[in-house]
């Protein structure tokens, strides 16, 4: 069982991060930035290594490059989403499309940044991805949203509509919770982008994307229609019509 994270301040002396990178210029650049933070870091050069580190150094948050040896960081975020579902995972990638993005949000991955970086950014990243995993504890309280037939349960994770479970994604489950906690009210992509995805950069059309994803599943066999557009500003869960 993973620990549950402190109330961090400005320094993370108890938090374990572990940094999965085959370039090793730059994971070394990344040992010596975090370390210099206050981090504990684990390295691994290989998806292989990375996915036994994660398992023997329970880690509190991982970097994980895309493209590794053995086995890809995309592969490897999805079998750590089995084995440490809770573990912040932020995925580090050269290409930064909408459907790299995508590709990473759908293999699990709680956030995305693109090479060459910032690194101020990527602590920045850290300590978002670190602060929600470390929420995870008391938000499991198991209450239940609720709009018309559909019920999201934040404790066991379970969604229904009209008593018919529905799957989702991580990412597709984070963006119908805010959409749950701000029923009947009109969400930007904006507001969307930084709520959900933690970034100000919205000017690719992955919301709409998603959304899209969303549709898909809980409203495509049901009525009434709960998802609906507002042109030109943004959607809205609502049970009234469009």
């Amino acid at each position: 069982m993973r620990k549950i994270l402190p109330n961090f301040t400005d320094k993370y002396p108890d938090m374990k991060v572990l940094v999965v990178e085959d370039e090793k210029r730059v994971a070394e650049m990344i040992r010596k930035g975090l370390s210099e933070e206050g981090y504990h870091v684990v390295l691994a050069y290989d998806g292989e290594t990375g996915k036994k580190l994660a398992l023997t150094a329970n880690p509190d948050v991982a970097i994980i490059d895309i493209v590794l040896p053995k086995i890809n960081g995309l592969d490897l975020c999805k079998e750590l989403r089995l084995t440490h579902p809770g573990l912040p995972i932020l995925m580090l990638t050269a290409m930064g499309t909408t459907d790299d993005k995508l590709e990473g949000f759908e293999a699990g991955a709680d956030d995305y940044l693109v090479k060459p970086f910032d690194f101020r950014e990527l602590v920045a990243r850290i300590r978002v991805v670190a602060r929600r995993g470390g929420a995870a504890g008391p938000h499991s309280s198991g209450f239940v949203l609720k709009i018309a037939d559909l019920e999201m349960n934040l404790h066991t994770r379970i969604v229904k509509r009209a008593g018919t479970t529905i799957t989702l994604t991580k990412k597709e489950f984070s963006l119908l919770e805010f959409m749950l906690q701000n029923p009947e009210r009109v969400l930007s992509r904006a507001e969307i982008a930084e709520r959900v995805w933690h970034t100000h950069d919205w000017g690719t059309n992955f919301i709409d994307v998603y959304v899209n994803y969303l549709r898909n599943k809980i409203d495509k066999n049901f009525t009434p229609k709960l998802i609906h557009t507002r042109s030109g500003v943004g959607f809205i869960l609502t049970t009234g019509e469009n």
